[in-house]
Formats: structure tokens, C-alpha cells, sequence
């Protein structure tokens, strides 16, 4: 009896399994499958990361300013890990408004007194002397006399990526910029899928001659090359942060716009959708609500690679100086800016921008093949 009992209980578990993995869901299953891909996991891991950092942006960045645009020239191309030291004084004619950290936030804050880079500094009575920062060899800078009253603190800081040429902190230009590749990910894939998703539905599911029509439009749109495209809409637009986003939304519907009529020729004879028909849906419901739910794996790919495409865009334009413009940070304008150092001993000025564009392309790309794979039931 005891071995009969041992053999039925591993029956039993056997069959709950057996039960269990039954009833999965087809989201369940896509998802164990993209847990078990590591570079997929990985990739979100790593978009995430960036994501977080865009979001809180000021709040975690070692110069809090706007657009980390703190300057101290005398600091220029300071190495990474580099230290400098500061005497803070007040400035009775900097007034320093309180915000809350939401807008601390989004917008950084103004700092509340004037920082100058000292090279030594003494305490004498009531007094502060110090020694300005030349960064020569002798230093040999000016010598000011403070009172204590006017010094609000001496600091020393550390620059862990170093300064760029105008002596601003690398490493919160880098975390800034994030937020102007994320920002035109979001913004120009929202446009292209509600530009791209309605034409190629329509086109689809009316054929005939509005197919025809819509067709045509993207066949022109596609003959076009890419970049000068954008590069039109940019200057039909002007140069700014927002136009670049609508500018890059405008031209990457095309292939969205595509891959939805091939979905949707694909099951628009299907019966479901004779049944919504013959109970009288209209067109509107019929296609957001029956067909377009159908099709969300391919439209996922599809968003996921073209979220790459539109960082590289949105970095190109600003290589060439008409996509953000300063003081705004973005990678592909401190590549620009920082280029003519890679023959010099501070290649890292733009390769560290460069390295971050990379990263978080080949992210999105892995996270898009990672979805494919989980969303390809006939391949498993």
C-alpha cells in the first residue's frame, strides 16, 4: 500500500502539472518564453535604467542648474574623477525662489549663491583668502580677501566623468540628454502608430480604390530617403525640441502603415469579423476593437525597432545642428561638440555620448527581436 500511496501521489502531481501548464494563457506563455531570453530581459533591464534616470532627471544629477549648464571654464576637459574646489558666496542680488520637487524635477534649480573654482584658501581673523583657479602650472591666480559673512561654504566636488570644453559636468549632460532620446522615442513612435495604424487599416480593410490612394501616399513617402525628409520637415518647422519630435513621428509611419494592411488583408475574411458584420458593428469598432487586437505582437516589433531608428535619428539631426538646440543637453549635439577631441588625449568627451546612444539603440533592438521570438507561437 505504502508504494501504491507513492506512486498515486506522483500521479497526482504529475496530472496538476500536467493541468497547470494546460491552462496557461497565451499572454503567460509569452512571457515565460521572453523570460527565458536573457538578452531580451537584459535589454529591458537597461531601458529601464535609462527610463528611471530620464525621469528623475535634476533630482539625481550632480548639477542641479537647467539644462546642467553650470560653466566654469577655468575647469575646461577636467579628466573623470577630477576634483575642484569652490567657495560659495552669497549674491544679494540672485534670488533664489523656492520650488517643489516636482518642478525641481522636470526643471532643475538655480543655484543660490556664485560658486568659484579656488586653487587654496585661508582662514585670517574674520576673513577668507583665497587663490583662484587658473589651472596652469603655477597656478598663479588673482588673491581675493572674504568676509566670513559673504562665504557661505567651501566645497570641494568631483567630477566623476570629468568637464566638457565650457567646464560643465559630462556626467549630468549625459543623464539629461537621456531625456531628449527617450522623450523623441516616445513622441515620434505615439505619431507614427496613430498615423500608420489608421491608414493602414483603412487601406486594408476598404481596399479598392482607397487602398489605391493610400498606397500611393506611402510609396511617395518611401521613395523619399529618410533623413532628408526629416531634414525638410525640420526646416519647414524650425529647429527647437518639439519640431524635432513631430518631424521624426512624420516619417516613420510608413512602415507601421504596412505592416498593419498585410495583418489586416491577413484576417479580415476571417469569421469573427463576418460576424461583427452581419451583427452591424460599425467600421470603427469592427477594426479597433476585432482586428487591431489581433495584430498588437507585430505592432509591438515593429514600435520596439523603430524607437531605435528615431534616437538615431533625433541624434543625427542634432550632429548637424538642426535638431535640439543648446543650451538643451543631447548626445548627439555633445558628440558634435566634443568630436575634434578623439585625436586628442580626451577622445572620451565624445565617445562616452556615443557609447550611451549605442547602448540604448542595441537595447531596443534586442528588446524587439526578444518580443518577436516570444510572440512567434508557430516557431515554438
Amino acid at each position: 500500500m505504502r508504494i501504491q500511496d507513492i506512486f498515486s501521489k506522483k500521479h497526482r502531481d504529475f496530472l496538476k502539472k500536467q493541468a497547470e501548464g494546460g491552462s496557461l494563457s497565451p499572454t503567460k506563455m509569452a512571457l515565460q518564453r521572453f523570460n527565458s531570453n536573457k538578452l531580451a530581459v537584459a535589454s529591458l533591464a537597461v531601458i529601464a535604467f535609462f527610463a528611471l534616470v530620464a525621469i528623475l532627471g535634476y533630482l539625481i544629477t550632480p548639477d542641479h542648474t537647467p539644462n546642467c549648464n553650470q560653466q566654469y571654464l577655468e575647469l575646461s576637459t577636467l579628466k573623470p574623477f577630477s576634483k575642484a574646489t569652490f567657495v560659495c558666496l552669497r549674491t544679494p542680488d540672485l534670488q533664489s525662489e523656492k520650488h517643489n520637487v516636482l518642478h525641481r524635477m522636470l526643471f532643475g534649480e538655480q543655484l543660490p549663491y556664485t560658486a568659484i573654482p579656488i586653487y587654496s584658501h585661508e582662514n585670517v581673523g574674520d576673513s577668507v583668502v583665497v587663490e583662484t583657479f587658473t589651472g596652469s602650472t603655477p597656478n598663479d591666480g588673482e588673491r581675493h580677501v572674504y568676509h566670513k559673512d559673504e562665504v557661505v561654504k567651501i566645497k570641494t566636488r568631483t567630477f566623476i566623468l570629468g568637464t566638457d570644453a565650457y567646464g560643465r559636468d559630462l556626467l549630468s549632460q549625459i543623464m539629461i540628454g537621456s531625456r531628449v532620446s527617450l522623450s523623441v522615442g516616445f513622441i515620434a513612435i505615439a505619431i507614427a502608430l496613430l498615423i500608420g495604424i489608421t491608414l493602414g487599416a483603412l487601406a486594408a480593410y476598404y481596399g479598392k480604390w482607397v487602398d489605391n490612394l493610400i498606397m500611393w501616399l506611402i510609396n511617395v513617402v518611401w521613395s523619399i530617403p529618410t533623413v532628408l525628409l526629416v531634414i525638410a520637415i525640420t526646416f519647414a518647422l524650425g529647429k527647437g525640441f518639439w519640431q524635432v519630435f513631430v518631424a521624426v513621428g512624420l516619417t516613420m509611419w510608413v512602415d507601421i502603415a504596412r505592416v498593419v494592411r498585410g495583418q489586416v488583408f491577413s484576417i479580415k475574411e476571417k469569421e469573427f469579423v463576418e460576424a461583427t458584420r452581419a451583427l452591424g458593428y460599425s467600421t470603427f469598432r469592427t477594426i479597433f476593437r476585432h482586428i487591431l487586437p489581433n495584430i498588437t505582437g507585430s505592432i509591438i516589433v515593429i514600435a520596439a525597432s523603430n524607437f531605435a531608428s528615431a534616437i538615431l535619428l533625433e541624434a543625427g539631426l542634432s550632429f548637424l545642428g538642426i535638431g535640439v538646440q543648446p543650451p538643451t543637453p543631447s548626445w548627439g549635439a555633445m558628440v558634435k561638440e566634443n568630436y575634434g577631441y578623439i585625436l586628442l588625449d580626451n577622445a572620451y568627451l565624445a565617445l562616452l555620448p556615443g557609447a550611451a546612444i549605442m547602448i540604448i539603440v542595441l537595447a531596443f533592438m534586442l528588446l524587439g527581436n526578444g518580443i518577436r521570438d516570444a510572440l512567434d507561437i508557430k516557431g515554438k
